[in-house]
């Protein structure tokens, strides 16, 4: 069963009425923004962002204008931070397609990120809400400051388990954190259940990127290694386990080729199966089970209704078990 596709559908005259919300926000005349803009939407991501504001306000109430606009406005600002993060990590595709730098070359990508990032300002303004007004800043300073760290971690080869979490709460937790906070504050909830809906969606964030991580260690169609987050100098989740509890003899000869930053195919090869024979993918899902089931008991907690409750239940399915 694909999970994500019955939130969806549950949610589709919702999501319906976000993507008309999202084209108004960013529409421009000027013909050249237009076409780039329109090159960003052509590929159409998870709506896991939206999905979770509108979950997040039924849950407290009900979905209001002003959780429409919060939504955008995440939507917008990670949309920023995305066609950003392509310039500075070099990437020719997002999303299956080429990316904003690829088609059009670094200064208009990083220029027109830049106008994403005002357009989620704009809308933020429309929520009337200083409160999201100023997650929204927060989360902006934080998507800047886990890119800073990771790109640091990796210059510096740092391989440390707690780093690994600092760096995924900045980038991923306190993107979802910000979408079920906004979703309750949108729908009038109370200071005790919005505090306890941000709580949820960062452990959320959490879990998702340990799944995204592992992904990084198989290729999908046919079960083959990818590693290009350790191309790019990123030790992730599996192979900091490995490299802690493997026997030394054969950790320091992974140690050297991370040192030495000879990340060929071979290598690359190599250091996914040091990691996948030394425990490392199984430690990622039990860390991941575990914060899955921490946002399980939270979601058991909240008093509101079983269809919301079982939508809720669903996505925690859909980001243990989603194939990508």
């Amino acid at each position: 069963m694909d999970h994500s596709q019955v939130i969806k559908d549950s949610l589709r005259e919702e999501l319906d009425k976000f993507d008309t919300y999202l084209k108004q926000s960013i529409q421009n005349e000027n013909p050249r923004i237009t076409r780039m803009v329109e090159h960003v939407f052509s590929a159409e991501g998870k709506r896991i962002r939206p999905m979770l504001v509108f979950l997040a306000a039924k849950a407290c109430g009900k979905i209001t204008p002003e959780t429409y606009h919060g939504a955008v406005t995440v939507e917008l600002l990670h949309t920023a931070t995305l066609i950003h993060d392509d310039v500075v990590d070099d990437s020719a595709v997002r999303r299956g397609q080429a990316s904003v730098n690829s088609a059009f070359g670094n200064h208009q990508a990083v220029l027109i990120g830049d106008y994403f990032l005002s357009s989620a300002l704009r809308e933020s303004v429309k929520t009337q809400d200083l409160e999201i007004v100023d997650i929204i800043a927060e989360l902006g300073q934080n998507l800047s400051e886990g890119e800073l760290n990771q790109y640091a971690i990796a210059s510096e080869i740092i391989i440390d388990e707690e780093e690994y979490f600092r760096v995924i709460d900045n980038k991923t937790a306190s993107l979802l954190y910000a979408c079920t906070k906004i979703g309750a504050i949108t729908a009038g909830a109370g200071r005790m259940t919005i505090e306890e809906f941000g709580r949820l969606g960062r452990i959320l964030g959490i879990s998702f990127q340990i799944r995204d991580d592992i992904f990084d260690y198989y290729k999908a169609d046919v079960g083959k290694p990818t590693g290009n987050d350790l191309r790019e100098g990123k030790i992730t989740l599996p192979l900091i386990y490995a490299l802690r509890t493997a026997p030394k003899e054969l950790s320091e000869k992974m140690y050297d080729i991370i040192h030495a930053q000879n990340f060929s195919d071979d290598n690359i090869f190599a250091l996914l199966e040091f990691a996948k024979r030394n425990g490392g993918i199984e430690y990622a899902y039990k860390k991941m089970d575990e914060y899955l089931s921490e946002a399980e008991e939270i979601i058991s907690n909240f008093p509101f209704n079983a269809d919301i409750k079982i939508l809720m239940q669903l996505l925690l399915l859909y980001l243990k078990d989603r194939k990508f």
